[in-house]
């Protein structure tokens, strides 16, 4: 498996809540979304990934809207 390049990911990461010790540790952020039941911010437009609502219930909603 290639390493982890946290340096890249947070390039890319559209996470804003600041205290997350996971930020550019994809694979991590993704396994602690999915043990909570949620989806990870990166998935959810800009304007609502700023709710931190990570719900399913709440994701699949902003896409039924549309």
């Amino acid at each position: 498996m290639k390493e982890c390049n946290i340096t890249a990911n947070l390039k890319n990461c559209t996470c804003s809540y600041e205290p997350c010790s996971r930020k550019g540790k994809c694979c991590e952020c993704v396994l602690y979304h999915r043990k909570n039941g949620q989806i990870p911010g990166c998935f959810f437009p800009p304007d609502k990934e700023k709710l931190y609502n990570r719900s399913i219930e709440f994701f699949i909603s902003i896409f039924k809207q549309k």
